[in-house]
């Protein structure tokens, strides 16, 4: 049970890091200064579409949590078996990193107005994230291939339930990612485009860092993490 606390401790540290730089943990009312500092910090400056988005991602960041700690309890039990993970995932993963910083360009160029450099992130976004799901359906299909299905070992359930639910979120995120390249094209106002970018932004960022943490878990590198942390507190 340790060693789950200390890995959640280590997870809300990062999310709580995250969510200040987004300003959700911002508390206007306690801002000092002159009056007329803050005539621009209105309701724009912190979208309700934003704080929606803050509040769906901390359920979600919970959701990963619990599964997480119930891989680290199920995996104490004898008849565990963890499967070699496929190479294919470090692969994976970097592509899913090339969609977050397209992401982030496309943020970067809609404050710039410059329209064609924002359909482009977007563009790139979208593809490399139907190419992290393509490279995940092939990496399910060589562990089936190697003989680890889904029903034969409690580690096998857990991979393909946790990257599985990884996947539909990330399937989620393309339809938010559409709306708003629809909007690109179509010549959508600067303010509402600019707000939708830096949403499916906010968005991708969040689902990396998520995917980092179960990658880690499923490589057994956050196991090996938490024993050093617990020998350095006790």
């Amino acid at each position: 049970m340790s060693v789950i606390l200390v890995f959640l401790l280590v997870i809300a540290g990062f999310s709580g890091w995250w969510l200040s730089h987004q300003r959700l943990l911002a508390k206007p009312w306690l801002e000092q200064g002159l009056a007329g500092d803050f005539i621009g910090l209105d309701r724009s400056a912190l979208p309700t579409a934003k704080i929606g988005l803050g509040v769906f991602l901390a359920v979600v960041g919970c959701l990963f949590s619990l599964f997480t700690s119930a891989y680290f309890m199920r995996m104490g039990l004898s008849d565990w078996r963890p499967l070699p993970l496929p190479r294919l995932l470090w692969l994976n993963t970097g592509v899913l990193v090339l969609s977050s910083v397209a992401l982030q360009c496309a943020v970067v160029a809609a404050r710039r107005g410059q329209m064609d450099m924002v359909r482009l992130g977007l563009a790139t976004a979208g593809l490399t994230a139907l190419a992290f799901l393509a490279g995940q359906l092939m990496a399910w299909r060589q562990l089936t291939e190697g003989g680890y299905l889904l029903a034969s070992n409690p580690a096998n359930s857990f991979f393909y339930l946790i990257t599985g639910m990884h996947g539909l979120h990330i399937l989620g995120g393309l339809v938010g990612l559409g709306r708003t390249s629809a909007g690109a094209w179509n010549g959508a106002r600067p303010e509402r485009l600019r707000l939708g970018v830096e949403l499916c932004a906010m968005y991708w960022h969040f689902l990396l860092f998520v995917w980092l943490g179960v990658f880690a878990v499923l490589a057994g590198w956050a196991a090996t993490f938490i024993d050093i942390c617990q020998r350095l507190l006790t």
